[in-house]
Order: C-alpha cells, then sequence, then structure tokens
C-alpha cells in the first residue's frame, strides 16, 4: 500500500478529471509542459504537510494537515479571469463532494486562490493556484492506514 499523503493526492487527482473546463486534461505533477493544444489544464501536487502528535504512548497518533496546490493554466485573449474562476467552481465544487477524500482524511478544506497573468506570447496565460488543505490522522508507525 501507499504512503496516505500519496492516496490523498490521487483521490484529489481523480475528483478534479473530467471537470466540464478542463476535461482529462489533469496532470498530478508539479512540472508538466502544458501546450496550447492542453489549455485549461491543472496540476495536482503537494506542497506542505504538518504533523503533530495528540497521543504520548507509542505507536503516537499524528495529526496531519497536507497542503495539496491545484494549478489550473488557462490561454486566452480575452476572459482569461472568467476561465480560471470558472475552472475554480468546477474544482471546488467536485472536491466538496467528499470531504474525506475516499474515507482517507477527516476534511477537506479550499484555504486560498492567487492569480498571476503573462501577456508574452501569442495568446495571455493565466495561472490560477488553489491551496487545498486536508486533515488526516495515522499512528506513526502506519503511514499507510488512517485513523
Amino acid at each position: 500500500m501507499s504512503h496516505l499523503r500519496l492516496l490523498i493526492r490521487t483521490n484529489i487527482v481523480t475528483t478534479v478529471t473530467g471537470l466540464t473546463t478542463t476535461a482529462s486534461r489533469v496532470y498530478a505533477s508539479r512540472i508538466y509542459p502544458l501546450e496550447q493544444g492542453k489549455l485549461p489544464g491543472l496540476c495536482v501536487y503537494t506542497s506542505n504537510e504538518s504533523i503533530s502528535y495528540t497521543t504520548i504512548s507509542p505507536p503516537r497518533r499524528q495529526e496531519r494537515i497536507l497542503q495539496v496546490t491545484i494549478e489550473i493554466y488557462a490561454s486566452a485573449t480575452s476572459n482569461l479571469d472568467n476561465t480560471l474562476d470558472t475552472c475554480s467552481k468546477e474544482i471546488e465544487e467536485a472536491l466538496y463532494t467528499d470531504l474525506t477524500r475516499g474515507g482517507y482524511a477527516k476534511d477537506t478544506r479550499v484555504i486560498s486562490f492567487e492569480s498571476e497573468f503573462n501577456g508574452d506570447g501569442e495568446k495571455p496565460v493565466g495561472v490560477g493556484r488553489l491551496t487545498v488543505e486536508i486533515t488526516y490522522s495515522n499512528r506513526e508507525n502506519e503511514v499507510e492506514s488512517a485513523a
């Protein structure tokens, strides 16, 4: 079996695959060559995780807060903000259909959105970043099973 972090990230990739605007253009990587023909598209990756201990006796229970970034890449000559907002809406609605990420987590929350734009090239490119926070727990000697 795999680390819970991987299982949660895989669940998110599956959850956001097949959305109306981005379809199957979803990549489980922070680096993927997104060409014009693959836009709009999404990159999903883990960016940070904090761990605290909630019990004293080994094997101790760990409470983890995982941050997953979902980057939205879009290109357009007009309404680029609208495209990013539409993709963000679809992603958020999909994520909130299962807060437990298939039973691996306790909670899922979208905690931030930011965007940036680049006007170089034939068509401007916009990137929207959703930061998603997932809370889950496990025993310190069992990182493959939720506790």
